[in-house]
């Protein structure tokens, strides 16, 4: 069998995998399970930008919270029905990563890392200078009869499970396409050695604009089914630590590794709930363990998995 058709297998398994899964799982674990799958998402796309192309942001937090914006604002003030809200709040950070893009990227390295996460600050501070329509930090619920689309009412755990998981089935198989393609192979090559990418003739800043904005739609795609899935959007998720959450779980999980994104934020989500039950310093053991498997799985659990046994994973 060929790499890319074991690959495909794999994936799909994999997807398989997670929808029988979910019947089998008591109800808080279920609830877990879609929290992961949205997260993941974000997660997703930042392995775009850090994994596959070599830019470390820390200032996604302002993609995700654009989304979640974009669609709770509409929606608490100007009684916007709930899909054309969802469309609005990617859109949203969309935009908001193509105008980002267009000034970052004359920076790189640690300069792009900085710049990021002043724009994100930025962004953080205007939601809470707004308080008259965002409501600041304690933030506000959206209304759950304005939670549905098509009769699907996105209050009901399952409902909201099967949407999660068909959104993450299509950024997990698009992410896929896009790692095996053409773009995806350039993006590879500007990580590697964005020099000599240039002087093969390739138009480094236009694929890593792109970049930019695939990152930032996956991101608000994610903020925005947040809100919606959760009926709450607030200014915490648009702080310095929702920049750095996404760069820790494509860590753990592999970076430039297409199901890295999903495990590492599963081991995330559940090292902090089990760290919890154990003391009130959770964060430290938290942090301890994720020390650890930093140092002894430097490439992460799935690209430790890759460059020990099965190397053809994507």
């Amino acid at each position: 069998m060929r790499p890319e058709t074991r690959a495909l297998v794999l994936h799909l398994g994999v997807i398989a995998g997670l929808a029988a899964l979910y019947p089998l799982l008591p109800t808080y674990h279920q609830g877990n399970l879609t929290r992961i799958l949205v997260l993941a998402i974000y997660a997703t796309g930042y392995n775009v930008l850090f994994g596959y192309t070599g830019l470390l942001s820390l200032g996604h937090a302002m993609f995700f919270g654009a989304g979640m914006y974009g669609l709770g604002l509409p929606m608490q003030h100007l009684g916007l029905p709930a899909l054309p809200a969802f469309v609005l709040g990617t859109a949203c950070a969309a935009t908001l990563a193509a105008a980002v893009a267009a000034l970052a990227l004359r920076t790189a390295g640690v300069a792009f890392m900085i710049v990021t996460l002043m724009f994100s600050q930025a962004a953080f501070l205007t939601i809470l200078y707004f308080t008259t329509w965002t409501r600041g930090e304690e933030g506000f619920v959206l209304a759950r009869g304005a939670r549905r689309i098509a009769g699907l009412d996105f209050s009901t755990p399952d409902v909201r499970f099967w949407t999660a998981f068909a959104l993450f089935a299509t950024a997990l198989l698009l992410t896929l396409w896009m790692a095996r393609s053409r773009f995806g192979h350039v993006l590879v090559a500007i990580r590697e050695n964005e020099e000599r990418t240039r002087m093969l003739g390739y138009d480094v800043q236009s694929h890593k604009f792109r970049a930019v904005v695939i990152s930032g739609a996956f991101a608000g795609a994610s903020g925005a089914a947040y809100g919606l899935f959760f009926g709450y959007v607030g200014a915490t998720f648009a702080s310095v630590q929702y920049s750095i959450f996404p760069l820790l779980w494509v860590l753990l999980g592999g970076a430039g590794t297409i199901l890295g994104p999903l495990v590492g934020t599963a081991f995330m989500f559940y090292l902090i709930n089990w760290a919890q039950d154990l003391t009130s310093a959770y964060m430290l053991v938290a942090g301890v363990v994720l020390v650890l498997l930093t140092l002894f799985a430097r490439a992460g659990i799935v690209g430790e998995i890759r460059k020990r046994w099965l190397g053809w994973l994507p």
